[in-house]
């Protein structure tokens, strides 16, 4: 029995970071390809470094990589704190990761760089490839270090506010500094539209694709057992049955609750259809579903 738990235990250590290499993967592909060769400046921790950088040239050792690092341990001390030891691992290790990503993309695809001299095209790639691979590694409980650190932290104190906003706040401001420091504005534009198609791509990662229905199936017994069965059998999902009476007639009801996703949706409304034409249905939208087959309850702090 301790060998098969350790056995399980290994293989979801790989498998979790197999998966937050492939996020590191393309995540870098987004900055290395799209974003660095058409000069569209990113926020985060690496804009504060140029900044810090520009205000301290007459300091000969003091460049942007170092500034870089100077800048990330205060913050992982910081993630440290609030997260663990095993989130602080992983956030090390995706920073290092994507960072040797970027090198390395930026050495093979050396001769073919830039890609496009559209910097709007660049910038909505990169951004929409920068917000999957980071999507990708904050489901997964890590982060790409820097300023990540400080958006995870905000998250777990503003849990109305969701991960890709409060993003884009953070990256906002280190952009508008960066503006009035460089008085680069045409580039600072083209970087913000980038970092919109950022937040929307990260969100989506995080939240859309555990959108669903949720449906309330209000028919009479018998046919409710039999559209139960279309849903656990045909549908493989799960249902709760509520009881309840009709406010005029006064007979009984069964009324069937059930979270959907949306792609099954239009199947379950033909055997409603087939079974009981008559059924009152309700359909409304579930953002967040958490429980099997969703969202583990842990999460809500993404």
């Amino acid at each position: 029995m301790f060998d098969m738990t350790k056995k399980t235990a290994v293989l979801h250590f790989l498998k979790r970071y197999l998966l937050i290499t492939s996020g590191c993967a393309i995540f870098a592909l987004g900055i290395a390809l799209f974003l660095d060769p058409n000069k569209v400046a990113s926020g985060g921790v690496s804009g504060l470094a140029i900044i810090l950088n520009y205000a301290t040239q007459k300091v000969e050792w003091l460049n942007t990589g170092i500034w870089i690092v100077f800048l990330n341990i205060p913050l992982f001390i910081l993630g440290f704190i609030f997260f663990g030891r095993k989130f602080i691992l992983s956030t090390i290790y995706s920073t290092v990761v994507s960072s040797l990503f970027i090198e390395l993309f930026g050495f093979i695809f050396k001769k073919f760089l830039p890609l496009t001299d559209d910097i709007v095209i660049a910038g909505v790639v990169g951004g929409a490839l920068m917000g999957l691979g980071m999507g990708i590694i904050f489901r997964l409980g890590s982060t790409t270090g820097g300023t990540d650190i400080v958006v995870k932290i905000l998250r777990k104190k503003f849990r109305f506010i969701k991960t890709g906003i409060i993003s884009l706040i953070v990256d906002l401001v280190i952009i508008g500094i960066s503006t009035i420091v460089f008085r680069e504005f045409s580039l600072a534009f083209y970087t913000v539209i980038s970092l919109i198609i950022t937040t929307v791509s990260l969100d989506w990662v995080l939240y859309g694709g555990d959108s669903a229905k949720l449906m309330y199936i209000i028919t009479d017994s018998e046919h409710a057992e039999k559209i139960s069965e279309k849903i656990l059998k045909e549908l493989d999902i799960s249902a709760t049955y509520i009881n309840g009476e009709g406010a005029y007639t006064g007979e009984g009801k069964r009324i069937i609750m059930c979270a959907i996703k949306k792609y099954l949706y239009p199947k379950l409304k033909d055997y409603v259809h087939e079974i009981d034409p008559g059924a009152f249905t309700i359909v409304t939208s579930a953002k967040e579903i958490y429980g099997e087959g969703y969202k583990n309850h842990k999460d809500g702090d993404l």
